[in-house]
């Protein structure tokens, strides 16, 4: 892949930043929104743009940016743990963005069998056909129990397949939802994956490149530990301050700063959104007032 015709002239330095194609592509450009940057995604181009001068970013599939990574065709990327195991590339891992499409579970990599199968664990997959896109995940997976059987690579609708075309598969999912729709089940987990920011190891030693993904990766973790909660900011009397201060789940020590009149304080704390409905009724009932919810970007810890 010939990145040149986009790297900018001159001594301006690039990082060359691979942005996920597919399936994580809204949520991520949703992720980097909340941490500071703005990119759009031109219809028919691999070039999104971004309002950081210093990054050149190209989609490229999942599947395979860490490969495209550990060669040096880009400096860093992101692409799921379980596409770092399955190309078996030597990359640097800055961050586990713990986001998903959908939620913040981990996706799963599952075996899943038609509901009336008779395999119930992995040893009666011995001399079954498998069918994946996770051909060298699954492999490793048999070796690890001892078990022979023939993996399959699937080129897509893996959970049709069986009973016909493979007497197992294993796939990707999040809920399950797909698999219970094709009349499937859920045998074992194979393993856990999340989102991570990675770089070769090359640009991992590069100071002024280090240094500019240590920075990407403090704000998109902070993005990610924002999601779902607000600042709750109020005033309170000193006399029904430890009434207000008990009714406060704080993800630290709420400030408690005085006011000129000497008569009150200003309380701010972070909560979750979900408990925002049943908690503002009752600082106000316990004293609070001037109540104000501020909804966050991000939090460094």
């Amino acid at each position: 892949m010939a990145l040149g015709s986009r790297r900018s002239s001159g001594k301006q330095k690039i990082l060359r930043f691979g942005f996920p194609k597919g399936s994580l592509q809204n949520s991520m450009g949703q992720l980097f929104q909340r941490a500071g940057y703005r990119m759009t995604f031109p219809d028919r181009s691999l070039f999104p743009t971004i309002d950081d001068p210093d990054l050149e970013c190209v989609l490229i599939r999942a599947q395979e940016m860490a490969r495209y990574v550990e060669e040096g065709v880009l400096d860093a990327g992101i692409t799921g743990k379980d596409w770092i195991l399955e190309n078996r590339a030597k990359v640097v891992e800055l961050a586990d963005l713990k986001f998903s499409k959908q939620s913040f579970r981990p996706v799963r990599w599952v075996l899943a069998v038609p509901e009336d199968s008779k395999i119930r664990k992995v040893q009666d997959l011995e001399g079954k056909r498998i069918a994946t896109e996770g051909v060298g995940l699954v492999k490793a997976w048999l070796r690890k129990n001892g078990v022979k059987a023939k993996v399959e690579f699937s080129w897509g609708a893996t959970e049709v397949k069986p009973p016909l075309l493979a007497d197992a598969i294993v796939d990707v999912t999040e809920t399950g939802s797909s698999l219970r729709a094709n009349n499937l089940r859920i045998v074992e987990t194979l393993m856990e994956s999340t989102p991570r920011l990675i770089a070769n190891r090359t640009a991992a030693k590069d100071p002024w490149k280090k240094r500019k993904l240590e920075r990407m990766a403090l704000l998109l973790t902070g993005a990610i530990a924002a999601e779902g909660k607000v600042v709750l900011a109020m005033n309170v009397t000193e006399s029904r301050l430890q009434k207000v201060l008990e009714l406060l789940p704080a993800l630290s020590s709420p400030t408690v700063s005085p006011l000129a009149d000497g008569k009150m304080v200003a309380l701010s704390t972070v909560v979750e959104e979900t408990l925002v409905r049943e908690l503002l009724p009752d600082l106000h009932e316990a004293g609070a007032s001037g109540i104000i919810e501020t909804p966050l970007n991000k939090i460094v810890f």
